[in-house]
């Protein structure tokens, strides 16, 4: 089903790429060409006129801001553009509420739990609260490329089921110390006395992601291909780029060459890796962290995972045992292609913005009877 959509440049921060349901949509001459390596988003593109149609705001079913909030965020708080792009937002959304329409607002990142001050408006997000979700509130997923097609000569590299479970986990981790606990009493503290409420530290997933890890290693019937990064730079892009394709590599046949990928939140209440280990056609592991996935009105999420909820860290080795021990070897090689044509179909930018019209068509009423 193609949406009639409206929006506008002008209504685009100085400088900066659209987001991306429009970027297949606006010239270069109108906004900053997207970087050479992006390759995330070549078919989206080639399909964007498919899915989306550009009109007028009198026939258009939904609005869109053109900036992602996440922009306007860092702007808000850093000034860092000369006009006021909070304002730039207010004055698109109240140009569409007047026409008699729906905004939709697409709030990537680590942060995106936060509020937005725009009415009448589906907010896309990448790291939302399940116990704070809101009827006109959907997710976002992670764009990464197509790693088989980039970097594993587009052929699906198949595992077949062996006696012990390999579970594989290449990424950032931090332990628990006591200067993390005085660091989380602390954040905990300014954020019920200037906030009047509870948030989750941005490193409190790199504790979890190091508690898995140890759980999984001391279970003597589980493998592990474990390597975990306590370096920052891993994570802050102060590597040189020989280094970052060197570490690009490693993370990649980390997941090739594990049966299972242990997938939990990072800084935001989201996992990258997840969206990396299903384009893989990989089991993920998935930490449940209170998170909501990607069209779960029509994806029985878990299906593709090994699902253990947050409380139940403790009984993960076991859960993985479980699973492994009951997956026939035919079902585990079934298992890694419909793991990838989950993400082909639901997850890449194609797959997302294909079945995108859902949302209105199904998702409303889910959350709306929940």
């Amino acid at each position: 089903m193609k949406l009639k959509i409206f929006s506008d440049p002008k209504y685009l921060s100085n400088g900066e790429n659209p987001n991306t349901l429009l970027s297949p949509f606006w010239s270069k001459s109108a906004v900053t060409p997207q970087p050479s390596w992006n390759k995330a988003l070549d078919q989206y593109t080639a399909i964007a006129p498919e899915c989306f149609e550009l009109v007028s705001l009198e026939e258009a079913d939904f609005a869109i801001l053109p900036d992602d909030w996440a922009k306007i965020r860092t702007y808000v708080w850093h000034r860092k553009i000369n006009r006021d792009a909070l304002a730039i937002a207010k004055e698109f959304t109240q140009k569409v509420q007047k026409a008699g329409k729906h905004s939709i607002v697409f709030f990537s990142g680590d942060c995106s739990d936060e509020e937005i001050p725009i009415k009448n408006a589906f907010v896309f997000r990448h790291s939302p609260y399940r116990s704070q979700q809101k009827p006109h509130n959907f997710v976002l997923p992670a764009w990464c490329e197509d790693i088989v097609q980039e970097y594993l000569n587009n052929q699906l590299p198949i595992r077949q089921k062996s006696d012990r479970p390999l579970v594989g986990f290449c990424g950032f981790v931090q332990s628990s110390t006591w200067q993390t606990n005085l660091k989380t009493l602390i954040y905990q503290g300014v954020m019920a006395t200037k906030h009047k409420k509870m948030k989750v530290p941005i490193y409190q997933g790199h504790l979890l992601r190091e508690r898995a890890l140890n759980i999984i290693k001391s279970n003597p019937l589980i493998n592990t291909n474990f390597i975990p990064q306590y370096r920052k730079s891993f994570v802050n892009h102060k590597l040189s780029t020989d280094e970052k394709s060197k570490a690009r590599w490693q993370f990649i046949q980390n997941i090739a060459d594990s049966d299972y990928i242990l997938c939990c939140r990072g800084a935001g209440n989201f996992s990258f890796r997840l969206y990396e280990t299903l384009c893989c056609g990989r089991i993920p592991i998935f930490i449940d962290t209170d998170c909501i996935l990607p069209y779960e009105f029509a994806i029985d999420w878990q299906k593709y995972c090994i699902w253990v909820d947050e409380k139940e860290l403790p009984q993960i080795g076991e859960k993985i045992l479980e699973f492994h021990e009951k997956i026939s070897p035919q079902e585990f090689i079934d298992l890694q292609y419909e793991c990838r044509k989950l993400w082909k179909e639901w997850l890449s930018p194609a797959g997302f913005f294909t079945n995108f019209y859902r949302h209105f068509e199904l998702g409303i009423s889910y959350w709306t009877l929940d």
